[in-house]
């Protein structure tokens, strides 16, 4: 069963693209690490909030991916430039009708 994870990050004015590009940096850890897709993006309505769509392997695996050298260092990177305005929901997918 595959784990999802969806979020919102507040970053400070002005600093949203700076977010965007720390979370969006290639990774190639993430993927040996069970994540089957991570994807962020933006939305012109609320300015300083990044979206992060994640879908991993377990909730283990995105658990453990969290104290990986490079994802420590990209949260070190963004820290000071969010907000603290955090959101999001996790859940274990059950279902697809793109795949068996």
């Amino acid at each position: 069963m595959t784990f999802a994870n969806v979020g919102t990050l507040g970053a400070l004015p002005g600093k949203r693209d700076e977010l965007v590009a720390i979370l969006s940096r290639r990774n190639d850890e993430l993927k040996a690490s069970g994540c089957l897709l991570y994807e962020v993006g933006v939305n012109e309505s609320v300015p300083d909030t990044v979206f992060v769509v994640e879908i991993w392997e377990s909730a283990e695996d995105h658990q453990a991916s969290l104290s990986l050298e490079s994802v420590q260092a990209a949260i070190t990177e963004a820290r000071p430039i969010l907000s603290g305005v955090m959101d999001g929901f996790r859940f274990d997918v059950v279902g697809s009708p793109l795949r068996s």
